[in-house]
């Protein structure tokens, strides 16, 4: 069902659609050129097969454009996007491999298409439009079940010579550490992520249930999940607290990292697990600023909580496809 104001003549707003396409739900809405939703819906994700995807897809967009003008669509997935955002290369949650994605979207819906990574678009919305307004360089790291990103360099989207530059989920940070999805060992992802904050909350459960009481709210350990963590942290519980200071250390060690070699101004944390505020991103910022290389002697970037919560990925999808 289609959300948002009704609609009148809109040619002159210069209206585009943002989608963006993830493992449970495909979202789309009209996004106007000062990055405001106008209208939104979704729909579940219908299967792994990208014909029945690409299918809901050109259903939301008609739908939107029953009542707007539309000049072009946007669509952010997560997954390896080449560098012409037509093909998307790999999508692990999708099982996506080589699909030309723009071309099949354009040829049914008679716009012109732009596939970007949905990091990517998270990163380019927060830029123009939320936490990393003004920030010409910024890093956006966006912290759920793994680590994805985005990064902007001198205004500029930064996707890399092959168009799959920041992935920083997967940089290593323990030799030999716990296993990734990736095939690697000791990914960024493994430790500072909602799938970290679990492990760990299921560790202390096991290792002493009276300390995670609350947590476990009379559930097993095998049941906690990260927004349960989360919860128990906001009302002041040691071991949730516990959780999420430790995720924060190695989320501040990765941004330091990431300092040492991008620079930015300012880092702007974002995805499901940033619901946690400061509770995740204070301990990060302490571990940032202890690690920092030059700690003392440089300017150090900001590190900032993300503004425009869920419709970032279709607002930074929409704005790229107008651009």
């Amino acid at each position: 069902m289609t959300t948002g104001s009704a609609a009148a003549p809109m040619g002159d707003r210069d209206l585009a659609i943002g989608v963006d396409i993830g493992g449970t739900k495909v979202a789309a809405g009209v996004i106007d050129a000062q990055g405001t939703v106008l209208a939104s819906t979704r729909r579940p994700t219908p299967s792994h097969d990208p014909v029945e995807v690409a299918e809901v897809v050109v259903e939301l967009v008609a739908e939107l454009r029953q009542s707007f003008e539309i000049r072009a669509v946007g669509v952010g997935a997560a997954g390896w996007i080449d560098r012409d955002r037509s093909t998307v290369l790999f999508a692990p949650n999708l099982a996506w491999r080589d699909e030309p994605l723009r071309q099949v979207l354009a040829d049914r819906v008679g716009l012109p298409v732009v596939v970007e990574n949905d990091a990517n678009a998270m990163a380019w919305a927060e830029y123009r439009f939320g936490a990393g307004r003004g920030h010409s360089d910024l890093v956006c790291v966006t912290v759920g079940t793994g680590i994805g990103g985005g990064i902007v360099l001198n205004g500029l989207l930064h996707r890399g010579a092959f168009g799959i530059g920041a992935e920083m989920g997967h940089m290593q940070m323990v030799p030999g550490g716990h296993e990734c999805g990736c095939g690697n060992t000791g990914c960024w992802e493994q430790y500072a992520s909602g799938r970290a904050v679990v492990r760990a909350a299921r560790e202390i459960a096991a290792e002493s249930p009276e300390a995670a009481l609350r947590m476990l709210g009379g559930r097993q350990a095998a049941d906690l999940t990260g927004p349960d963590v989360t919860a128990a942290a906001q009302q002041g519980d040691p071991a949730a607290l516990a959780c999420l200071e430790q995720v924060g250390h190695w989320l501040g060690q990765g941004l330091a990292n990431l300092a040492a070699v991008l620079d930015p101004s300012r880092f702007v944390v974002g995805g499901g697990v940033s619901d946690a505020g400061e509770l995740l991103v204070g301990p990060a910022r302490t571990r940032f600023r202890s690690v920092l290389s030059g700690r003392g002697h440089r300017p150090e970037a900001d590190v900032v909580v993300a503004t425009l919560g869920s419709a970032a990925g279709i607002v930074g999808a929409a704005d790229l496809a107008r651009s």
